[in-house]
């Protein structure tokens, strides 16, 4: 028996060991599979295919490979701008590309200011001599923003079009929260500051809708002029003002209706357009499939287009998404990480810093640690410039005050001067529910803020004051960026909203131009040669894996889709805009710069939003 049991022993030791050897082998192909890089060697002679299932952004989001792995649902695709612009560019000027494909059935779309510049990219290709195509079951605005410049746009002839223009509805609680009595305490400066509106009021006020025709008044006409330009044939004026008339012309074929306005050039199936790719760029030797063509997909192209890097360092920072406390990010502009960010780049001698700028901006706190971290480096006596991108406003604006220059584009969103913050405290409702409060206080502060039992006017009285000198701090550092006086700024500031082509004309940004011309700007002032400096964007950690999690968790892409599936995704963003403004209501999270009238961004628009804290509570109640 004791012989047995020493061979049982080792047999239970040898399958441990086998275990724990093959688990080690699964981690380290696992671990293999995740940071496997694109090869160079996939990069054939054909079509550049431009497969753009997801939103066009400035910064990839970061993405946890095991959560999404084990939660089943897959992140929303995101193509960073300025790699699209560069591969874009690199085709045109490449021999091994016949023409760049352009795939937008799940296209969920991008900022104004990016799809222009990489409409722009298309255009260069087209003067190259190099056909551009598009291809989509259904257009909307910014699917056809991007297709004006093809060659030749293709629509399945179940799909069609439909431009809807900037605008339309926010959500009001103000009626919902009195019917709830739930108090909400708003303290705000800026008569045009409506990010608190929808906690006070049951429509939009005066103020605020004259600061919406004017901003969307101008970014529309940008739109339209963009569009024409690159495509003069289009029937705009038909398609966005007579759309009833328009359809029902084409007995409400929206495919031909499509054509017929000059929106797109053809009808086909995705394989007659296939075929029509294959006469340009050639047949796909690899695959006999119908509608198969020559072509290099975007991750292996920009693998084999890597940059060199010569000469001197110009950092580029990048600040995408809301601004808050914290580490978040990437996509997300922790104030911690960012300020790390910029403090570990004081040691790369950089010859100077360009500040790229894609946000509502958020939290005040964070804004600051942001602000002081670029004035670190402006202590260095290097130039500083700031390149504004879709949004910069509020917070946005806020990191952007210590530049020497400030670049945007006229489709840029900036301004938003103010400051507020909203607590809401539930006396009422919980005295509704048999639930009051008492106690002793020693002074008007004692026990305070209260959520259930209310606020003291004396707290009441000191937020309001600490909003009304954040905002004067706002003032200030405003006025002396752009050498004007506090009551200049003032009576631009107040929360109101501007295009980038009225911020030029006030004096909150110096030229236009993106971030290639603020780039040339900072090299100019640092006195660099041409050809003696390259770019490091900061903190730019690659994240190989993120294509394979997207095949392993989703497969083929489920968000294409015809008019009737877009119109579905636009009721989504709906309520996630709901879920956002509660959560912000119920989060409480201090003092904010943040503006409200900026179009949410597009990964807003693409997901709906989960609900967290005290929504996430609520919720799991409710159900």
């Amino acid at each position: 028996m004791s012989f047995a049991g020493k061979v049982w022993r080792l047999l239970v030791g040898i399958k441990d060991g086998m275990s724990l050897l093959f688990l080690l082998l699964f981690f380290m192909a696992l671990y293999a599979l995740l940071t496997a890089r694109p090869s160079p060697a996939q990069v054939r002679e054909g079509a550049l295919l431009l497969e753009l299932d997801g939103v066009v952004v400035e910064e990839k989001s970061e993405i946890d490979p095991f959560t999404v792995l084990l939660s089943g649902e897959p992140p929303i695709t995101e193509f960073q701008s300025r790699d699209l612009v560069r591969a874009i560019d690199e085709a045109a000027t490449d021999d091994r590309v016949k023409a760049v494909v352009l795939d937008l059935t799940s296209f969920l779309g991008g900022g104004q200011v990016h799809l222009q510049d990489i409409g722009e990219a298309l255009d260069r290709v087209r003067a190259a001599d190099k056909p551009v195509l598009s291809y989509a079951v259904a257009y909307g605005d910014d699917a056809m923003m991007l297709a004006s410049h093809a060659s030749e746009v293709w629509v399945d002839p179940l799909g069609g079009a439909i431009i809807a223009g900037p605008g339309g509805s926010n959500i009001y609680f103000g009626e919902l929260l009195e019917n709830l009595q739930v108090n909400a305490h708003i303290y705000k400066v800026g008569e045009y500051k409506s990010a608190v509106e929808p906690y006070s009021r049951s429509d939009m006020s005066p103020e605020a809708r004259e600061n919406y025709q004017a901003l969307y008044g101008a970014l529309w006409e940008e739109w339209q002029a963009n569009v024409k330009k690159a495509r003069p044939q289009i029937q705009l004026d038909r398609v966005t003002q007579q759309p009833v008339e328009w359809i029902a012309g084409a007995d409400g074929d929206l495919a031909t209706a499509a054509m017929e306005a000059g929106l797109v050039d053809k009808l086909g199936s995705k394989t007659e357009f296939g075929e029509r790719v294959a006469e340009i760029a050639g047949a796909d030797t690899w695959d006999d499939t119908p509608g198969k063509y020559a072509h290099t997909e975007l991750d292996p192209w920009l693998a084999d287009i890597e940059p060199e890097q010569p000469g001197k360092k110009i950092g580029v920072v990048t600040i995408a998404g809301t601004i808050v406390d914290g580490d978040a990010g990437p996509g997300t502009a922790g104030g911690d990480r960012i300020r790390d960010i910029l403090l570990d780049a004081l040691d790369e001698d950089l010859a100077a810093l360009v500040v790229r700028v894609d946000s509502p901006g958020g939290s005040v706190t964070a804004s600051e640690e942001i602000r002081r971290g670029i004035l670190r480096h402006k202590a260095k006596d290097i130039p500083i410039v700031v390149s504004m991108a879709n949004v910069a406003a509020s917070g946005g604006y806020w990191v952007s005050t210590p530049a020497d220059r400030i670049f945007a584009e006229p489709e840029t969103i900036t301004g938003s001067i103010g400051i507020f913050a909203v607590i809401p405290t539930f006396e009422n409702a919980a005295a509704n529910w048999g639930i009051h409060a008492d106690g002793v206080r020693t002074t008007p502060l004692s026990g305070q803020p209260d959520l259930i039992g209310g606020f003291t006017p004396e707290i009441e009285a000191i937020l309001q004051s600490s909003i009304e000198n954040g905002y004067r701090d706002f003032l200030t550092r405003v006025a002396e960026s752009r050498s004007m006086t506090p009551a200049q700024v003032d009576a631009i500031g107040q929360g109101r909203v501007w295009d980038g082509g009225t911020a030029r004309q006030i004096g909150l940004v110096d030229q236009y131009g993106g971030l290639d011309d603020a780039v040339a700007w900072a090299a100019k002032q640092a006195k660099l040669e041409e050809g003696g400096w390259h770019l490091e964007f900061l903190g730019d950690d690659v994240q190989p894996y993120d294509s394979l999690i997207r095949q392993i968790v989703a497969g083929e892409s489920a968000r294409s889709g015809d008019i009737f599936a877009m119109v579905a995704r636009r009721e989504q963003t709906l309520l996630a805009r709901v879920a956002s403004d509660v959560d912000r209501l119920l989060s409480v999270s201090g003092m904010q710069a943040y503006c409200l009238a900026c179009p949410p961004s597009p990964e807003a628009r693409a997901r709906v939003a989960e609900p967290k804290g005290w929504l996430k509570r609520m919720f799991a109640l409710l159900n």
